[in-house]
């Protein structure tokens, strides 16, 4: 049976206290409405509605893709019109599955065993049973167990209050059932609106079986409303990733001191830290070593490398058996390779580095290309920027830089050459020589140093 999917994400999210729209504040690095599209698209549906309302364009415009179809609800008046309105996007067969776009701890398989209980002619929910099930609809049997109802808090009584398994929100049946259900909507209710809730009771009264699927992870369709709920899932998405890196064999130094919000792939023998933020998509080769406080974004590091504390790099390629930092800074568009050596409060941008060369000290090197076995002294800058334009800096093989030197470019340092501590070059530096700025040291006799006027 072809399946489809109905995001309902069309809410204010009054609570958030934000201009921005609830399903758009960031979890993991990534929109909460993200991590919900994950997991449904893990599915393989035919097609993705998403229903949108508060924030105007603001969430069709972050999440663009070519499977999604997007409904506007123009008057928020309950999730059982949110799900009209998506119907009216999809195809009229096949099942739908509905859910909320606030709920970014949801799995794909606990998605997958709701769909398979729709079976032939089931309407299928997912329940749960918090320890605090307060603010939730809940699930009403009948005597032999059966599903009858799902009662919104606000309608229940306190009899039904009580009842401790909560309806998720998740909900599953053939579309053509799903389309009748809704045309009988009323929104005789504490709110005045259409709940969605309010088909399972329809469905029993037409006969159709309902089947409860419950989930043993109640957080995992704990929804967002605020900004502690916001925290809480944040603390839950960084629990899972932190576990999944314990399973496949990487070294935490506390794993709940670490931030994924993006891709982490690691080889063997990884170390990490404690606070360090991944973001993006990094790669970590085998023995690599992540010192703490670190914030890597979209970098790959190679077999052995090792990165210390207080090390930022940001798009760039590092080689196997570096030695980064601490308080190194790699900017976009560099590329090191083997063995290099980026030493404390170095700055790399726009650069590639050879094989062994080493800035271990109070350097700047930018748009510049490095060859192999080159040391760059404390205190080197390339002075890559005119006011207008930028330019770059080549610096071939073999290349000794004395400490507190600058590069003026466009320049060339031709290969083996050695430059003199305190040089400014502005002029390319031939192979195999020695270049230096001489100065003249003057002593000025008898001057006094000032002082301060006595009060």
């Amino acid at each position: 049976m072809p399946l489809q999917v109905a995001i309902l994400a069309a809410g204010e999210g009054k609570r958030m206290r934000s201009a921005q729209p609830k399903v758009l504040h960031r979890l993991a690095g990534s929109p909460m409405l993200a991590h919900v599209l994950r997991a449904v698209r893990a599915l393989e549906p035919r097609a993705i509605c998403v229903v949108y309302g508060s924030g105007g364009d603001q969430v069709p415009s972050a999440l663009p893709g070519k499977d999604l179809t997007w409904a506007r609800q123009e008057k928020l008046l309950g999730t059982g019109d949110a799900l009209r309105c998506a119907l009216a996007h999809l195809p009229k067969d096949g099942v739908t599955l509905a859910l909320f776009g606030d709920v970014p701890l949801v799995r794909t398989e606990t998605l997958t065993s709701l769909v398979a209980a729709v079976d032939s002619d089931k309407l299928a929910v997912l329940t749960a049973t918090p320890g605090d099930p307060s603010g939730l609809g809940r699930i009403t049997r009948g005597a032999a167990g059966e599903v009858r109802a799902i009662v919104e808090e606000k309608d229940a009584s306190p009899v039904q209050r009580a009842i401790g398994e909560i309806n998720t929100g998740v909900i599953a049946a053939h579309t053509e059932r799903f389309a009748q259900w809704l045309a009988r909507l009323t929104n005789n209710n504490a709110q005045g609106e259409y709940y969605l809730t309010d088909v399972v009771a329809l469905a029993v009264n037409d006969g159709v079986t309902v089947v409860a699927v419950t989930t043993e992870d109640a957080t995992e369709f704990q929804g967002v409303n605020d900004r502690v709920q916001l925290a809480a899932a944040e603390r839950s998405l960084q629990r899972r990733a932190a576990q999944a890196l314990l399973r496949d064999g990487v070294t935490l130094a506390d794993p709940e001191r670490i931030d994924v919000r993006g891709t982490l792939h690691c080889g063997k023998d990884v170390t990490i830290d404690i606070n360090c933020i991944f973001e993006g998509t990094v790669t970590l080769g085998d023995a690599v070593s992540i010192g703490a406080q670190c914030v890597l974004r979209n970098v790959n590091v190679g077999d052995g490398s090792a990165v210390a504390p207080f090390s930022h790099i940001e798009d760039a390629e590092i080689g196997g058996r570096c030695r980064i930092g601490p308080y190194s800074r790699i900017r976009p568009a560099t590329v090191l390779g083997n063995e290099v050596h980026i030493g404390n409060f170095v700055e790399v941008k726009a650069s590639t580095i050879g094989a062994r060369s080493k800035a271990n000290h109070l350097a700047y090197i930018g748009d510049a290309s490095v060859g192999r076995d080159v040391n760059v002294g404390a205190g080197t800058i390339t002075c890559n920027y005119d006011g207008a334009n930028k330019h770059r800096t080549v610096i071939e093989d073999d290349v000794h830089i004395g400490s507190d030197t600058q590069l003026i470019a466009p320049v060339t340092v031709r290969k083996g050459a050695t430059i003199g501590a305190g040089a400014t070059i502005s002029r390319d530096v031939p192979a195999g020589e020695l270049t230096i700025s001489q100065k003249k040291q003057v002593v000025v006799p008898g001057w006094k140093r000032p002082r301060k006027a006595q009060s």
